[in-house]
């Protein structure tokens, strides 16, 4: 096994075999036992790597997103060893520093709700928690910095991973990450339904859903820590961390710093550009668009976002880094299919626009997607137009322009 450790190609083959023997079901403490001394060695820009060969071979993204906890596991000696040894004094101004400390504060909560839900298991069925109950709801709603934090690393730490090469384990993570937030919503409903009084249903449900979920988390917690950063800091640059530093400090900024790229397009001696009816400055372009009353997203003919509207008040997030990304990986591993065929729609002409709407927080969202198509009738790419439609739904009788007075 000695002389195969230090063959990067040899060791590069038989990690994969161990993933690939795991996913026909091999026992993982067998699988430890038998390669203990190579496993202690790997980190995690080689667990990536790994998955991503895995996944440019053929497996499936959801295969490697369902067991990926359990790669974690066979994996973890040797990624511990591998933070320790790697463990230097960052320093606090530091992006990953911003992750890390959402982290203990995401640790910290978790831990604290595990003690009230295990209190309100330890009840007598018939008595009172409504204390108890109180509480959990409190800290339930604090979760809400999951999402915060997992729209951050999607957004804004996976476009660089991207750009590196590396597509295949931010997907996987994307993947759980919608799973945990799935449970979480599912958990809510649990608490708002729970009576008063101690329960075996209440019990079951704690046991069953919340705590495997709670666990769920404390696992993003370890992978991200033990390899999502591990591998942005071996991977990314020191000028990267500095665009992803301003965009933590400060997203609106961050929002638009890639305005000035249009300075040159003009299509007249005064910076006038021709339309097919009448002439707009690159400024006016800028303003029309940013005061549209709903988000606009282009995705080109190759599938690249190449613009986002910056409205005052945008329903789903947009960072600048997704300007040139793929559109494929700009959505949940779950939804890729359907983002795949409705561009292939589009491009082969089968129909010219999809449209979805969803309910959020009290608004009712309508998604619409449109086949952008030139004079000739040739595929250019894909308009996304995005509003919250809940006041057009209550509009009743008439409301004329003279009515205004």
């Amino acid at each position: 096994m000695s002389e195969l450790i230090d063959n990067r190609k040899h060791r590069q083959e038989i990690l994969k075999e161990i993933i690939r023997d795991i996913h026909a079901g091999a026992n993982v403490e067998d699988v430890k036992g038998r390669f203990a001394e190579l496993l202690s060695q790997v980190g995690a820009a080689e667990i990536s790597a790994i998955e991503q060969a895995l996944i440019d071979e053929g497996l499936p993204i959801e295969e490697v997103q369902a067991l990926c906890s359990i790669h974690v596991q066979v994996f973890r000696e040797g990624l511990e060893k591998q933070r320790e040894a790697g463990e230097t004094a960052s320093e606090e101004t530091h992006p990953v520093t911003w992750f890390k400390d959402e982290n203990k504060m995401i640790t910290a909560l978790v831990d604290s709700i595990k003690d009230v839900v295990s209190r309100i298991s330890e009840k007598p069925a018939g008595t009172d928690i409504s204390a108890e109950l109180s509480e959990w709801r409190k800290k339930h709603t604090e979760l809400g910095i999951l999402d915060a934090h997992y729209a951050r690393k999607e957004n804004i730490l996976f476009p660089y991973l991207e750009k590196n090469g590396i597509t295949g384990p931010p997907s996987v993570m994307w993947g759980v990450d919608d799973e945990i937030r799935a449970a979480v919503k599912e958990i809510n409903k649990i608490i708002q339904e729970a009576d008063n009084t101690a329960n075996p249903s209440l019990n079951r449900a704690i046991a069953d859903q919340v705590i495997p979920t709670l666990h769920e988390i404390s696992e993003m917690v370890y992978k991200e820590e033990n390899i999502l950063f591990p591998m942005c800091l071996e991977t990314l640059t020191e000028d990267e961390w500095k665009e992803i530093g301003e965009q933590l400090k400060d997203p609106e900024m961050a929002r638009y710093q890639m305005q000035s790229q249009g300075d040159e397009v003009g299509g007249t001696a005064d910076g006038l550009i021709n339309l097919d009816v009448g002439t707009i400055s690159v400024e006016q372009i800028n303003l029309l668009l940013t005061h549209l009353p709903i988000d606009v997203t282009f995705v080109d003919e190759n599938d690249e976002v190449r613009y986002f509207s910056l409205g005052k008040e945008r329903i789903f997030e947009r960072t600048p880094n997704v300007i040139g990304r793929k559109v494929q990986n700009c959505h949940p591993p779950q939804s890729m299919h359907v983002v795949n065929q409705i561009i292939n729609d589009f491009r082969t002409g089968k129909r010219d626009r999809a449209d979805f709407w969803i309910q959020r927080g009290g608004n009712f969202i309508l998604i619409q997607y449109f086949a952008v198509r030139d004079k000739e009738g040739q595929y250019r790419g894909t308009l996304e137009v995005t509003q919250n439609a809940a006041w057009v739904r209550s509009l009743e009788g008439e409301k004329r322009i003279y009515d205004e007075e």
